[in-house]
């Protein structure tokens, strides 16, 4: 295992973008078995790069475009889970990043980077056409 601490690298204002947000869904049961989702939203930092870029598939029934990020965070992203009780759980986070927002699909213990940082991969929710913002 390296023991280079990355955390003063990767926590540089030149490389960390402040401007994340996390819609995170928790969901609870009733007592009927019905689910309810209870939508917050947290502001975190990270470096976010290119895993796939946007690509767009034409086909005769249509245009489909995706494309995927990695980010790169101390913040605790989850791809949805079983809550600590049978009665509630957590949906894949979406993260809004340049305007678009992105499903987390699978998040890496990133730990070869210092202590706490994971490796979220997020790919590109139902895309409509829209301008990023820059």
């Amino acid at each position: 295992m390296p023991f280079l601490d990355m955390s003063d690298v990767i926590m540089d204002p030149d490389f960390l973008d402040t401007s994340l947000v996390c819609h995170r869904q928790i969901q609870t049961l009733d007592e009927d078995n019905f689910p309810t989702n209870t939508p917050q939203d947290f502001p975190f930092s990270g470096v976010v790069t290119v895993d796939r870029s946007l690509e767009a598939k034409r086909m005769a029934a249509g245009q489909n475009i995706n494309g995927a990020i990695l980010i790169v965070t101390q913040f605790r992203l989850t791809q949805g889970q079983a809550g600590t009780d049978a009665a509630a759980r957590l949906d894949a986070d979406i993260v809004t990043y340049s305007g678009r927002d992105y499903r987390v699909t699978f998040v890496d213990p990133y730990t070869r980077y210092g202590a706490g940082f994971v490796q979220a991969h997020c790919e590109l929710v139902d895309f409509n056409g829209g301008m990023p913002v820059e």
